[in-house]
């Protein structure tokens, strides 16, 4: 699943592509995915048009031009949104590995064609995503459900620490918990504790003062970084101009089980199974 940099990556993209471009055609092939009726979801979107794409986590909101309504879109596991103009590909999501442009194809669910004959397609593999309509309040119940998102201005050392205050759980749970830290998955959990050398493992109220801060500094800095060079790939990411993140270099744990800790270069990293999710780390270097 795409994390807060990798949509963030496919939010600025498409923002480039498809701002004040009206919509004239609609298909629908998988009614499930759009949470509504086919016939409201198009009355609303025909002759409307997108003026802002905005994030929050890993869900992406496109503001509509009229209706005072919100287009919400989750990639979640296996989403795809690609946009076509003139045979050039703007791919953002998964590849399931390879990406398959001959569109649309066998897992398109919805497309949208603009006044210019370009078109916006969206895949899902497994069908885990869903598009929805909102109006502002139902926009912003849903997003005041997100816990703080790192890098904004609320993400502030007093709020961290606010956040971690009472919480008998482990450090990646907490930063795994969308109600809690808006954004964050298990690549960049690991990530965040090797870099605040502290186990994915300890309870949060078992954490001093000094290893709260390196925890936030790390979120700070990972996410910033990460989202920098284009989000992380392996063998299912492409951003929103069909380019892999280059985020894989920088990785020190993730995918990295039974090889050399980059760090300390003695301890070999270990992976286990923590809140449901495989997880990295230095037995030596995360304490």
């Amino acid at each position: 699943m795409p994390e807060l940099p990798e949509v963030e990556t496919i939010r600025r993209d498409l923002e480039k592509k498809i701002i004040n471009k009206k919509i004239v055609l609609i298909k629908v092939g998988k009614p499930k995915i759009i949470r509504e009726t086919v016939s409201g979801f198009k009355k609303i979107l025909l002759g409307n048009s997108f003026v802002s794409i905005s994030c929050i986590g890993k869900l992406l909101i496109f503001r509509l031009k009229k209706e005072n309504k919100w287009l919400l879109i989750h990639l979640k596991m296996t989403g795809q949104l690609i946009y076509i103009k003139n045979k050039k590909i703007t791919a953002g999501g998964h590849s399931w590995p390879s990406q398959d442009l001959n569109l649309p194809g066998a897992y398109t669910h919805v497309t949208f064609e603009f006044f210019d004959h370009s078109k916006l397609f969206f895949n899902d593999l497994r069908q885990f995503g869903y598009l929805r309509l909102v109006n502002s309040k139902q926009k912003d119940d849903i997003t005041a459900s997100y816990g703080i998102e790192p890098l904004t201005k609320n993400f502030t050392f007093t709020n961290w620490q606010k956040i971690l205050q009472g919480k008998t759980t482990n450090v990646k749970a907490v930063l795994l918990n969308q109600k809690l830290i808006a954004g964050i998955g298990n690549i960049y959990s690991n990530e965040i504790c090797w870099q605040a050398k502290v186990s994915p493992q300890r309870p949060v109220n078992k954490l001093s003062k000094q290893e709260t801060r390196k925890i936030f500094n790390a979120t700070q800095s990972i996410i910033k970084k990460a989202i920098q060079y284009r989000g992380t790939t392996f063998n299912n990411y492409l951003d929103a101009s069909g380019r892999q993140g280059n985020f894989t270099k920088f990785l020190k744990v993730y995918g990295r089980a039974g090889e050399k800790c980059l760090r300390c270069n003695r301890a070999v990293i270990k992976k286990i199974k923590l809140n449901g999710r495989g997880t990295s780390y230095c037995p030596q270097c995360q304490k």
